[in-house]
């Protein structure tokens, strides 16, 4: 009898040892998890590919263009207070636009001023500035020792994307934002809306032969210099262009994002369709004006203007009446979606008799509070 209670005891004692032993591999597994979760959560990828350490919720951003802004307020009521300084470069946004965003938010006139991305880099008046994280621009030509001098200043480096390669970069630089300022829900929310939007175009255009894809030279900036043509190249523009059944001449001979065309180029391809950019930043150059407090009357006047410049006069696309002008401010910005829309029309006016771009910007003012004022964003050469 004493010897099966010893065995007894023995076997019990074993037991709990075993379950001693099982909660201790329990614990260590979800430690394990734990700091791989904390570690994940705490760590970004940008659309440089570079890893950026960031620890919580961060309200005191530095960004080196307006558009963020763009960015930021359909995350945010608010998107001054996340910053910590900016650019200044309203142009990028146009006055009326900018004045609609002062009413917003009184603040963005008093942060301190960095250097845009169009501008050379400054690494002093970044840091100046004490951001907790700096949003940079991939085309803003920072280089890899000025982010080491900002990094070594206690100041993380995202590297963001809206205009080198839009079609790939821009929901990632999105979804970054969101992550940075906590923001994550709308920034998915606004994404899922334009990803919707952009499928029914994909989907729209599934069947259309090569024969059917138009040839478009987008002019940017268009009559704003007295030689020709500034267009955008590789990436940039020309992707949008691409997704709605289109090809940009300028994507043929510029490697880079932008660069400039010669007019005999131009005229040798003979596109089928001009589409010009323009926004308030060229009135003074007679160049193509339209957006935020411009009436449709006075782009198309200018429109019309750009249009019949020696050469560009002589384009099959403007005799044929196939040309456009679009507003500069709501390219390379989350808005994008609406220029995607509105070249589709241009393109293919039969597979989108339905689709209403103005609508588009309007839900994305209602639903995600981008601010967008009166005025004509589009214009065609022909009412």
């Amino acid at each position: 009898m004493s010897t099966i209670s010893h065995i007894h005891r023995d076997w019990r004692g074993a037991m709990q040892a075993l379950a001693v032993a099982v909660a201790l591999l329990v614990l260590a597994a979800c430690s394990e998890a734990e700091v791989s979760v904390a570690t994940e959560s705490s760590t970004i990828v940008d659309v440089a590919g570079r890893e950026v350490a960031i620890e919580g919720q961060k309200t005191r951003l530095a960004i080196d263009d307006s558009r963020y802004l763009i960015a930021l307020s359909l995350l945010h009521e608010d998107p001054a207070s996340l910053l910590a300084g900016w650019a200044h470069d309203s142009n990028r946004l146009g006055e009326e636009t900018y004045a609609a965003m002062l009413e917003r938010a009184p603040g963005l006139a008093d942060l301190p001023r960095i250097a845009s991305s169009a501008q050379e880099f400054n690494v002093e008046s970044l840091i100046a500035a004490r951001p907790d994280v700096a949003i940079l621009s991939t085309e803003s030509g920072v280089t890899e020792d000025q982010i080491a001098r900002v990094e070594a200043a206690g100041i993380p480096v995202v590297m963001l994307d809206f205009f080198t390669s839009p079609m790939q970069n821009l929901e990632r630089s999105v979804t970054v934002l969101g992550k940075i300022t906590g923001r994550e829900e709308q920034a998915e929310r606004f994404l899922a809306f334009r990803r919707e939007r952009i499928a029914a175009i994909e989907a729209a255009l599934a069947d259309l032969p090569d024969s059917e894809r138009k040839l478009v030279f987008m002019e940017a900036h268009a009559g704003g210099s007295p030689d020709c043509c500034n267009s955008p190249g590789s990436g940039n523009a020309s992707e949008y262009l691409e997704l709605v059944g289109g090809h940009n001449i300028g994507a043929d001979t510029i490697a880079q994002a932008s660069g400039k065309l010669s007019l005999e180029y131009v005229l040798s391809r003979n596109p089928a369709v001009y589409i010009g950019t323009g926004g308030p930043h060229l009135a003074a150059k007679g160049g193509l004006v339209l957006g935020a407090g411009f009436s449709p009357e006075t782009a198309r006047q200018s429109l019309q203007r750009v249009t019949a410049r020696p050469g560009i006069a002589d384009l099959a696309a403007v005799r044929a009446g196939k040309a456009y002008g679009y507003s500069h401010q709501l390219l390379n910005s989350p808005l994008d979606i609406v220029a995607i829309e509105t070249f589709a029309k241009w393109l293919h006016p039969e597979r989108f008799a339905a689709l209403d771009p103005a609508q588009t910007l309007t839900r994305i003012g209602e639903d995600f509070g981008a601010v967008t004022p009166a005025g004509s964003y589009w214009i065609a050469l022909k009412p």
